[in-house]
């Protein structure tokens, strides 16, 4: 593994473990170079997924895009990166094991929405807006009262 401070090409594994949730595993690296210390994380990718855009556009699936949006959306809320982190391996799990080598952008979308309803509905309404593209803000007040009589908070 490449070092991010000096770019030296090799590192030594320190400690490995299983991230929290177990879909994952940190490793503590030094650098063979410079002697800097960093972490990497291990996923397993079972299969190529691209994200077919809604004019066509096909981009490889980034993980690190879904989760910054979320991150956004549940900005300065009770939502914890945990619950972030989880949601999203959540949704590339169910990506994944699809069976699909293409996946619709407006599905993984709706899955965010569908997991940010259950996190905070705060975050759910804030992710809505830019998903949904409101233009006004009664476009706001319609949908937050339909969260409010869904149940939300």
């Amino acid at each position: 593994m490449r070092c991010p401070f000096c770019f030296h090409p090799d590192s030594q594994v320190k400690d490995s473990r299983p991230t929290e949730d177990g879909a994952s595993i940190r490793r503590r690296r030094q650098c063979e170079s410079c002697g800097a210390r960093f972490s990497t994380f291990e996923r397993v990718q079972l299969r190529e997924l691209t994200v077919v855009k809604k004019d066509g556009d096909r981009q490889q699936f980034d993980r690190a895009k879904l989760e910054r949006s979320i991150a956004i959306a549940a900005r300065k809320r009770p939502v914890t990166n945990e619950q972030i982190e989880r949601l999203v391996s959540s949704i590339q799990r169910q990506l994944e094991t699809s069976g699909d080598s293409e996946v619709n952008a407006a599905r993984v979308g709706e899955m965010v929405m569908d997991g940010l309803q259950q996190l905070d509905s705060v975050a759910y309404i804030r992710y809505a807006s830019v998903y949904k593209n409101f233009r006004e803000a009664r476009d706001f007040e319609h949908f937050a009262g339909s969260v409010t009589e869904a149940g939300g908070e």
